[in-house]
């Protein structure tokens, strides 16, 4: 029989290819364990997903990402092999590590809980309910998926690369981040229209303060660089979100990138600008759903029926809608601010964002998105602009801009 490492080899190439039958053959030989017994393959897999988790730790992957993807392509069930091996990475790696990078660990829940590694997969089966060949089949589907990620831009300074500098935010942010919180939860609970969207308007005016303290606050430093976030762009809809992420990253002076292909989107920005992004995306997004499944039965009741294109266009519309009523929160915020001495560090660190989008994305491309139903749009923009903020009632709709899209 061969070693451990030849057989998980094996098997992680026939699982790559088209033969179905040749990859069963190859999971059993792994089931019996070959020379050294079951423990030992084991171990060959395991070491193998936490080496190559480590080679993409460089490459931009942070565990957030890997987390996220992994539970798009695998199942929540089999992306904890993943998220186990970020814990088996980071048990590894020499302190110091960047407080950001063990604080996304600490939201995965990602934790060493087993006691030797050549008995990891033996405890994930007993933790999941699996038998030992599903477990080898996961085990398997986690290194190939992983093993074939590639390159993306990196954000910050991962384990082991020298710190860079972080621009400081504006005293008070946390009491300030807690009242926008606030807002946002009342905006997705309350089941008044109007109320949700002024909620969410007021949300953005005090974002919009926060960042323009912090952009005055802060001491000019050259070292001083934007940074970015990723915002998951899952199906459905995968489209209609990332045009959400865009209007959202427009209205706090960030820049986005779509990469369809791995179902997020890339915010660049200044960390307070960011922080905003974050938060009224994750909160708009479970508006505009709750808003569309109104609209569906809205649209029964008048002996419509659901369709695809309507819930796309809907959402698309929403979009729009609702970036321009955040960037004139933002507008408003500025004017108040006043303009005259805001208005060149406002430009100064847009150009620095948009020289770093340059930087990290060469090759964006624009990718247009279709209106297919008009009454979806009709209902998207009604739903977004019900709180009449400074709205034209009756203005035609626009066709739907485009998304910057990562060039594959």
């Amino acid at each position: 029989m061969p070693d451990a490492e030849e057989l998980v080899s094996d098997a992680l190439a026939a699982v790559r290819g088209t033969d179905v039958r040749l990859a069963e053959r190859q999971l059993d030989r792994l089931m019996i364990g070959g020379a050294d017994g079951g423990r030992a393959v084991d171990a060959a897999l395991f070491r193998r997903l936490v080496r190559t988790v480590g080679r993409l730790v460089p490459r931009g992957w942070q565990p957030v990402d890997l987390a996220r993807i992994a539970t798009r392509r695998l199942g929540p069930r089999d992306a904890g092999l993943v998220v186990d091996a970020l814990a088996a990475h980071r048990r590894d790696l020499a302190d110091p590590v960047p407080d950001w990078w063990e604080a996304q660990l600490r939201e995965l829940a990602a934790t060493v809980w087993w006691d030797a590694d050549d008995r990891h997969l033996a405890g994930w089966s007993a933790r999941t309910g699996s038998d030992r060949f599903t477990a080898l089949r996961a085990a398997v589907d986690a290194l190939a998926l992983v093993e074939g990620l590639p390159p993306i831009a990196v954000l910050r300074p991962p384990p082991g690369a020298p710190a860079a500098a972080t621009t400081r935010p504006a005293p008070g942010g946390s009491r300030m981040l807690d009242r926008v919180r606030a807002l946002l939860a009342k905006a997705e609970s309350t089941t008044f229209p109007a109320e949700a969207e002024a909620l969410t308007a007021k949300a953005q005016e005090l974002m919009a303060r926060h960042s323009i303290e912090a952009a005055l606050l802060a001491a000019p430093d050259p070292a001083d660089l934007p940074t970015g976030v990723r915002l998951g762009t899952d199906s459905p809809y995968a489209g209609a979100k990332a045009l959400l992420v865009q209007e959202v990253a427009a209205a706090n002076r960030c820049e986005a990138v779509w990469s369809d292909d791995l179902g997020f989107s890339t915010v660049l920005g200044w960390p307070t600008d960011l922080e905003a992004v974050e938060l009224l995306y994750t909160s708009l997004l479970v508006q505009a759903t709750a808003a569309m499944l109104r609209g569906r039965g809205e649209r029964r009741q008048s002996g419509g029926r659901r369709t695809r294109g309507y819930d796309e266009s809907f959402l698309n519309a929403f979009a729009l809608r609702i970036g321009e009523r955040l960037r004139a929160a933002t507008g408003a915020a500025t004017e108040e601010a006043g303009p005259d001495r805001l208005l060149p560090v406002l430009a100064a660190r847009n150009e620095a964002v948009r020289q770093h989008l340059d930087a990290l994305f060469p090759g964006v491309t624009r990718a247009r998105l279709t209106v297919r139903d008009a009454e979806g749009w009709t209902s998207g923009t009604a739903a977004a602009d019900r709180a009449s903020l400074g709205a034209t009632p009756g203005r035609p709709a626009r066709p739907v801009r485009g998304v910057r899209r990562r060039d594959r």
